[in-house]
């Protein structure tokens, strides 16, 4: 196979939908070696912040010297990115040999799998034949129905931070998706929670209690904040001394907390985590577009940040960072995402908006979005291509003002390419 017949193989129309239960990822699974149980996991679900956990978690174990696994999605250019050893994603010659050993497989299956399920059970191949000695294993949606929960005995289960989305799937109410959330916690292995509403927290400890799962909960009162800046941000929690990360926003400061206290239950279960391999991975820890300041001349800032939570913090940001100048919203939603709610987060922050569609079938088209944001009494421009909007955000805010490309990461990657990053 070539590598476009693999990735036409892994995105067929016949893997596409969702399909909950574990059932079709455990026979897939059995049928080419149990992988899953040849590598150490720690799982990260949450609703925001789980792959910037992940991300920084991979670094830090990587600067521990182990060969370290990441499973993430989605993507921002290419399928590859999806699963990396060592912060390097799966060479295409490795994709093309593993979908070659798996394909019969798949194709015997009589319940076919999800795409997703497809994509989990590659990683999981890979992972094990690189002999990863740990992976950080992001959820791809929910936790509990998730293909990724067929691991057995985590390190570590990690709960980020908890918000609507996916209440289609997950349910309406923080109540019901903290518990599809909580359902990757396994009896007798550590829970590590970010602090978080009452609610969730309820919720969380009652299922670690029901599986004589060890709680631990990050207490953000005890950051220090040495430093924050759009560079990026020195602080320290607890007694860990100054820590540096390049993520910018509180947001990450939580989440950079979250992995010290992962850091910290690893350590008391056997792993070799010194201080200077967790500065020098928190430091070097890379997680695009996540308020990423991709240009300086003029100010353009790319965020995937696609539900209300994240528009909270998009917004929180802006103020922070860009405080009193003029900001353009560049702004692309999928058609089923609640965008209506994030708009009314983020247009305080806003003096105009351009609307664009998204590299994706789901995509609100940019007409449709331009009705949306008029209600706000501020200028609006529908562009019909992501570089026609990025010109025109750009224009818009002018010499002294600010873009923030926003609503969905399936425009990142494009938003990126313009400003000549890959």
């Amino acid at each position: 196979m070539t590598i476009q017949e693999t990735l036409d193989f892994i995105h067929n129309e016949k893997w596409v939908g969702s399909k909950p239960g574990l059932s079709r990822t455990r026979q897939l699974l059995h049928k080419i070696g149990d992988p899953h149980r040849k590598c150490a996991f720690v799982h990260v679900a949450g609703t925001n912040g789980k792959g910037s956990v992940s991300a920084m978690l991979a670094s830090v174990l990587t600067h521990a010297g182990y060969r370290t696994g990441l499973y993430t999605s989605p993507y921002l250019y290419r399928f590859n990115e999806r699963m990396q050893v060592d912060g390097r994603p799966i060479p295409d010659n490795e994709l093309m040999e593993i979908t070659d050993k798996i394909k019969p497989h798949v194709l015997a299956l009589e319940d076919s799998p999800t795409e997703f399920e497809l994509v989990t059970a590659f990683a999981f191949e890979w992972f094990a034949q690189k002999q990863c000695d740990i992976v950080a294993l992001e959820v791809g949606m929910g936790g509990r129905l998730d293909s990724t929960n067929v691991i057995e005995s985590p390190e570590c289960s990690v709960i980020t931070n908890i918000g609507l989305d996916h209440t289609k799937e997950l349910g309406g109410t923080l109540s019901l998706i903290a518990a599809e959330k909580a359902g990757i916690i396994k009896p007798g292995r550590p829970t590590v929670l970010y602090e978080q509403t009452p609610e969730v927290t309820q919720v969380v400890t009652e299922v670690c209690r029901q599986r004589n799962s060890e709680l631990r909960i990050a207490d953000f009162s005890r950051i220090r904040i040495t430093s924050d800046s759009r560079e990026g941000q020195v602080f320290s929690y607890k007694d860990s001394g100054e820590l540096r990360i390049s993520l910018s926003g509180e947001n990450q400061l939580k989440n950079a907390v979250l992995v010290l206290e992962v850091v910290e239950v690893l350590r008391e279960n056997g792993w070799n985590i010194s201080g200077g391999a967790l500065s020098h991975g928190l430091a070097e820890a890379r997680w695009p577009a996540r308020f990423e300041i991709v240009s300086r001349d003029p100010w353009f800032v790319v965020d995937g940040g696609h539900n209300p939570q994240g528009a909270e913090t998009v917004a929180a940001n802006l103020k922070n960072y860009f405080p009193q100048m003029r900001t353009i919203l560049l702004v692309g939603v999928l058609s089923d995402k609640d965008y209506t709610q994030m708009m009314d987060i983020l247009a305080p922050a806003a003096n105009g908006f351009v609307a664009v569609a998204p590299s994706n079938p789901r995509a609100l088209p940019a007409a449709k979005l331009a009705k949306v944001l008029e209600k706000y009494g501020k200028p609006v421009t529908a562009c019909s291509s992501i570089k026609e909007g990025i010109e025109t955000a750009v224009s818009a805010a002018g010499a002294d003002g600010v873009v923030c490309s926003v609503g969905s990461l399936y425009m990142a990657g494009e938003t990126r390419s313009y400003f000549g990053l890959t």
